[in-house]
């Protein structure tokens, strides 16, 4: 038996087996846990079904967190086929390719500035919010994702890092906002990984090889290790953990000199 059964998670953020999110989903559903899954846009609804079905979930709702409609449809929906909710496993973030590469404030825009803000950190804040009422009296717990570039300036992460830096505030007053109703709020700080959504990021291959060989574990962190860390942060296990940042990224954190 898992440390995560009988439990019931939303994942959202799954866009393809190489998404972190996807490696959350596996670490859980190993542990036992009951999963519902969310999709951005009709591109991506196939396949993210099919990932569930992996997880043996037929719960996938759509969900665009820049539509409050779609969010309160999102749960409203999940509150159909279950009668609560353990927790939500946040790995949602976007900005625009061409503010993720060079100097900050060159390739800084207000709208830019405004969606990557929107997307990856209040979104977080909203699915809490939305979420609220299917987890209350179940101890639950939210984990978000987050990066360095939250509290390091890393070349070309740019408007990302400043909505990084945004979304782990957002888990500190998320926390003492929903402490006392028994719901921690944790965020994940994950090494760099080849994703889709990385992909936009420029010159993200010499990123990949600086951890490689400059980490104290001379590798790059995998999915498979981040889900272990949030299906733990998730789990009774971490029952007295909130408001914190989880680094998962083979030791690169810790280092003074790059």
């Amino acid at each position: 038996m898992g440390f995560l059964t009988n439990k019931r998670f939303l994942i959202t953020g799954v866009a393809s087996n190489r998404s972190i999110a996807w490696g959350v989903a596996q670490a859980m559903y190993r542990e036992g846990a009951q999963l519902a899954f969310s999709y951005q846009g009709d591109k991506l609804q196939a396949r993210v079904e099919d990932l569930a079905a992996k997880c043996d979930s037929n719960i996938v709702l759509p969900l665009d967190v820049s539509s409050d409609t779609q969010i309160d449809d999102c749960f409203a929906a999940l509150g159909e086929r279950w009668d609560g909710l353990d927790g939500i496993v946040h790995a949602i973030a976007f900005a625009r390719k061409e503010e993720l590469e060079g100097n900050y404030i060159d390739a800084m825009t207000r709208k830019g500035f405004t969606t990557a803000h929107e997307i990856s950190s209040y979104s977080f804040g909203a699915l809490a919010k939305a979420g609220r009422a299917l987890m209350a009296g179940r101890s639950g717990a939210l984990v978000t994702m987050s990066y360095l570039g939250a509290v390091r300036a890393v070349p070309n992460y740019n408007v990302m890092g400043v909505a990084k830096a945004s979304l782990e505030a957002n888990v500190r007053y998320l926390a003492a906002a929903l402490g006392p109703e028994g719901t921690r709020v944790n965020g994940i700080s994950a090494g760099p990984i080849r994703t889709l959504a990385a992909s936009g990021i420029a010159d993200f291959r010499s990123m990949l090889k600086q951890v490689e060989e400059r980490t104290p574990l001379r590798r790059n962190v995998t999915i498979d290790e981040v889900g272990n860390a949030t299906a733990f942060l998730c789990s009774d296990l971490a029952s007295g953990i909130t408001g914190d940042i989880l680094y998962v990224d083979t030791g690169y954190h810790i280092l003074g000199l790059g």
